[in-house]
């Protein structure tokens, strides 16, 4: 007969965010709402939610600590990640693996919006800061390169990006 006990562990703690809710913030060229912390998950992953306006690109990037997962909820969004472009509607899911060059765009006319699920947790912290900085109205260039380095983030050149925004009429900021 098998039983299961928990002995000296704590129940998981119960974090429940209604629609709408969640602490906002602009990054620039998109918006943040944080829905689940690190701490909210035990640190496996974070929640954030990123509006799109019409035009809104996210430049080409790579991570070096975490994986992203995209779910499209509103109008479209493009992602290229490697050498590989898809536009996806609500409904639609991307995996972003760490170590691979990618870029979003709102690929649409509309406004747009994406759930990001990042894996581990603690990459949500970057969106904070740089949201409060631009709140703040106190963003520099070091500031900036700062938080680049301690998040593990680089930007490398894209010779495939004047292309993507000549299709699509990004802004690139």
């Amino acid at each position: 007969m098998f039983t299961h006990m928990r002995t000296h562990e704590e129940p998981a703690r119960l974090t429940v965010v209604p629609p709408g809710d969640g602490q906002t913030g602009d990054l620039g060229s998109i918006g943040v709402q944080f829905k689940l912390w690190g701490r909210d998950t035990g640190g496996a992953f974070a929640v954030v939610e990123h509006p799109f306006p019409v035009g809104a690109l996210v430049a080409p990037h790579l991570h070096t600590h975490e994986d992203e997962f995209s779910i499209v909820t509103e109008g479209e969004i493009g992602f290229r990640s490697g050498d590989r472009e898809v536009v996806l509607g609500a409904g639609g899911y991307i995996a972003k693996p760490r170590g691979e060059l990618h870029a979003m765009w709102n690929a649409g006319s509309t406004p747009a919006r994406m759930i990001e699920i990042i894996s581990p947790a603690g990459f949500e912290h970057f969106f904070r800061e740089v949201a409060e900085a631009v709140a703040d109205g106190t963003a520099t260039e070091e500031q900036g390169a700062e938080l680049i380095d301690r998040y593990g983030l680089s930007f490398p050149e894209a010779a495939w990006l004047p292309d993507v925004i000549a299709r699509y009429g990004l802004d690139p900021g």
